[in-house]
């Protein structure tokens, strides 16, 4: 029996497209776009939800996001411009990055992005000064370092304290940036952001930052007699890459920051600020796998099995820079009894380049297609060249059938820049 994904015979996706290759459901995305609106858009009023393209930005996903009323959490002027490309509403766009070049900040700016997410207050100054000649008003919003500990791996943390992102949670600093941004004239403070951290299976990390906004706001309130009108929780939702993962349901995970961010506003007698969601893995994490062909297979008796298959850290390089665990199935022999225990390596020039440490599979052979689940975050967008291989092509399937949305890298297309 094969393995289907959505409708979709994956032995035959791979006789048609090749291998590697990136499948993405549409139905899927569209299901947690829908799930985004019923538990959290139509729930609470005055809410705003933006997907961070830093998990999967190419024109067919912001057509996607576009047609189901999100925006776009973009950090790069590459993400900016595939965003524009392709219709999608500026003004529902949100630019994140800790070191924006003056170039991106401009065309931020100039293509009237929905807000900017300053991470220091140098920042301010350049945007100050850009949107001073073009004569425009830019909304910002500055984002804190809450100095919280989500638990995760250390490479996804990203509000602690010593942080590359974000305002030092200090009076003196927080003091400094809020007034300087209050002071421009072209400059509108729409309010604050904070992201502590991705793959968070609780809603600890986030409780404990709220409280550190909600601090930060009574001394705004005091200081400058000001109240924020936007409160950005970032994203960060864990999804199920095995089965040992077991995350909160949207609405749980959400509800309880509602409630915090509501009762404050209330005990403050002010008006609960806008709260805006930021969800990247959580949409796209589980909507994709990846399908590869098995080549030549290393059995060192009493130690280890290797199965080597056609890709690995090029096209998914996130077991090397973090660990980070799969499930996988031999799709051409879904069902049959799992009668060996493998190590899944890649075909690069490094000992580091293994996807799946210890798996059980049926007995394999070349040939066999492995389907590798949940790789619809970071992957595609994490993708490189190394060892001079060409990036895979990415299918979409909607109701069982197949679209291709990017194409195979061409050995052509792959030294096109060089000279």
């Amino acid at each position: 029996m094969n393995y289907r994904f959505y409708g979709a015979d994956t032995v035959e996706l791979a006789k048609k497209y090749g291998t590697p290759l990136y499948v993405m459901s549409e139905d899927f995305i569209v299901e947690r776009c829908r799930e985004i609106h019923e538990s959290f858009l139509k729930k609470y009023e005055n809410t705003y939800a933006v997907f961070a393209g830093k998990a999967f930005c190419t024109k067919e996903m912001c057509r996607i996001l576009k047609r189901e009323g999100l925006g776009l959490d973009v950090v790069s002027g590459g993400e900016l411009y595939t965003a524009l490309s392709v219709g999608f509403p500026a003004d529902k766009i949100i630019f994140h990055g800790n070191n924006k070049t003056l170039s991106e900040l401009n065309m931020a700016v100039e293509s009237g992005v929905g807000r900017i997410v300053v991470d220091h207050d140098m920042e301010l100054d350049i945007i100050q000064k850009i949107a001073e000649e073009a004569k425009i008003d830019a909304s910002v919003l500055l984002r804190i370092a809450p100095g919280v500990d989500p638990h995760t791996h250390r490479y996804m943390v990203t509000g602690q304290a010593d942080s590359k992102f974000g305002i030092p949670n200090k009076d003196a600093v927080l003091r400094h940036t809020v007034q300087k941004a209050l002071s421009f004239n072209n400059i509108e403070l729409k309010g604050f952001h904070f992201h502590v951290g991705s793959q968070l299976l609780d809603n600890a990390s986030h409780l404990k930052s709220v409280d550190v906004l909600c601090t930060l706001f009574d001394k705004l309130n005091q200081w400058f007699d000001y109240w924020p009108h936007e409160i950005n929780i970032g994203g960060g939702y864990g999804i199920k890459y095995t089965h040992e993962d077991q995350p909160e349901q949207l609405n749980a995970f959400i509800s309880p920051i509602m409630h915090k961010i509501t009762e404050f506003s209330e005990k403050s007698g002010k008006k609960r600020p806008a709260v805006i969601i930021e969800p990247g893995r959580w949409i796209v994490g589980e909507a994709g796998i990846t399908l590869y062909t098995i080549g030549y297979i290393k059995r060192i008796p009493d130690i280890r099995t290797y199965v080597s298959v056609d890709g690995g850290m090029p096209d998914n390089p996130r077991p090397s820079l973090y660990q980070a665990r799969y499930e996988a199935v031999i799709a051409n022999k879904y069902g049959d009894p799992l009668t060996e225990k493998v190590t899944i390596a890649g075909r690069c020039c490094e000992s580091g380049d293994v996807l799946i440490w210890d798996i059980e599979i049926p007995e394999p052979e070349p040939g066999d297609i492995l389907a590798v689940k949940a790789t619809g975050a970071y992957n595609y967008s994490m993708a490189n060249n190394y060892n001079k291989l060409p990036f895979p092509p990415i299918v979409m399937l909607k109701k069982g059938k197949d679209r291709l949305i990017v194409e195979r890298q061409t050995y052509e297309q792959l030294v096109s820049r060089e000279l």
